[in-house]
């Protein structure tokens, strides 16, 4: 049911970044799915599968432990004091049990910052909402993995029946723990960057004895080739210090949540009209309620600058735990009424990110600034992400039912962190529908009922394309 992962024991360069920028509470990398089950779980079989889960996927019982006296990236220690009870958490559902008493819910929980003596996630199980069904709020740090990543540990916590046996076999042995001392850290992480330099210093060697062949030959494209580099990672780390939209410049630490759900093959079929994939119209309809948002302030808008993570997962990472993506900033349109032209549009625009030299250097470049002081690398990101108007996400889900403990889920909106913007969308696609969550700074967006009005008609106007 769940494919196999490989956890190292160390942050890579990229998650350690993400970890240290942390310092800017704006910065926080907290995603927090909010799953809506048919019924409340079976407490004894819940309790057993998360606790099976945490034998066999490390990150659930590891916490992060940092040396001060070292460069290199924290390690992924496990917890000897690790509490089951304290991240598995139960209650009783407010008000009348609907979706916004959850979202409500599940707001203050996303706001609040992980304990980091502990590993970091947090399960909420919430019972009682209307027509006997529960909630379940899970909150991941986004340091553990991407989102395919989270969709492949979460199949270790989910059943693919409603009636599994408690007996699934013997439970896996805990986790052997040791507490390393400091010396033994010290040592440790002399071992890892001295591996790292020498597998930096093979790479570098081949990559010198290829580059210099080919300028050898073709002197002026290599030339070609070098300045679109250097101009692709110039657009990378580009300062973005204030917004594009007029309107939707405060940022604060607060969160709003909601939902829009949509039949996937609709989406699909609207995108196909265009050329284009799910993703084209995912971002095409977001762009048109971004759009009618601001015409709504009396604003015109022609464009907003978005922030979209770009998979760069390969055969050798395929299966590596940690996140595998590249953070893309771009602007794009959004005076273009016209929604297939709009669709069309977005697709060559993120083509031609997919296609930024800049991305294949993306482990690199967070080697680089991930050594630099920690005040300096919160201040490079401080400035690269504060201006970011909107983020998007797309992340497949799984297209058969799950359960967890019993219950089916019906649905799983995925809340992902803006990281200094206005509001992160993400769509999550379960079964045949299309959950879209959406995370909103109520300092940007004060009036969140006609920014979703907004965000609906737009989505709609794509829907009725297909």
């Amino acid at each position: 049911m769940s494919e196999q992962m490989r956890f190292e024991n160390r942050m890579s360069d990229a998650d350690a970044l993400m970890w240290t920028i942390e310092k800017d509470p704006l910065l926080r990398s907290t995603i927090t799915s909010v799953a809506v089950l048919d019924q409340s779980p079976d407490r004894e079989r819940l309790i057993e599968s998360v606790d099976r889960a945490t034998r066999l996927v490390p990150r659930l019982r590891q916490r992060v432990v940092s040396n001060a006296m070292s460069i290199a990236p924290p390690r992924w220690e496990f917890d000897p004091n690790f509490d089951i009870d304290y991240h598995l958490r139960w209650m009783k559902a407010p008000g009348e049990g609907t979706l916004r008493d959850l979202l409500d819910v599940a707001q203050p929980i996303a706001m609040q910052g992980f304990d980091r003596a502990r590993p970091l996630w947090e399960f909420t199980v919430v019972e009682g909402l209307a027509d006997g069904r529960a909630g379940l709020i899970i909150k991941v740090h986004h340091a553990i993995t991407d989102g395919v990543g989270a969709v492949k540990i979460a199949m270790h916590l989910f059943d693919l029946e409603r009636d599994v046996a408690l007996d699934r076999g013997p439970m896996p042995d805990e986790p052997e723990i040791h507490v390393m001392s400091q010396m033994e850290r010290v040592r440790d992480a002399i071992d890892h960057e001295r591996r790292r330099q020498l597998g930096i210093a093979r790479r570098s060697a081949t990559s010198i004895a290829t580059s210099a062949a080919s300028a050898a030959t073709d002197v002026a494209g290599t030339a070609r080739q070098l300045s679109s580099t250097l101009g692709s990672i110039g657009r990378m780390l580009a300062p973005a210090t204030t917004p594009l939209s007029p309107i939707m410049t405060g940022r604060s630490l607060s969160v709003h949540f909601d939902t829009i759900t949509v039949p996937l093959s609709e989406l699909k079929s609207a995108a196909k009209r265009a050329d284009g994939k799910l993703n084209d119209a995912f971002v095409a309809g977001i762009t048109g309620g971004l759009r009618r948002y601001h015409q709504h302030h009396g604003v015109d808008v022609d464009e907003l600058r978005m922030s979209m993570p770009i998979n760069i997962r390969n055969d050798e990472t395929a299966d590596l735990a940690g996140n595998q993506f590249a953070p893309a900033r771009f602007a794009v349109p959004t005076a273009i009424e016209d929604p297939i032209e709009r669709m069309r549009s977005t697709r060559e625009l993120v083509t031609q990110q997919r296609g930024e030299p800049a991305l294949s250097l993306a482990a690199p470049l967070a080697g680089i600034l991930y050594r630099l002081p920690a005040s300096i690398t919160t201040g490079v990101f401080g400035s690269m992400l504060r201006g970011i108007d909107f983020v998007t996400s797309n992340v497949p889900g799984v297209p058969i039912p799950v359960f967890f403990g019993g219950a089916r889920m019906e649905a799983q909106f995925a809340f992902g962190p803006m990281s200094g913007a206005a509001t992160n969308i993400t769509l999550l696609s379960y079964l045949d529908e299309v959950q879209i969550a959406i995370n909103s700074d109520p300092a940007a967006i004060p009036d969140p009922d006609v920014f979703v009005a907004c965000l609906h008609e737009g989505i709609d106007e794509i829907r009725k394309v297909g």
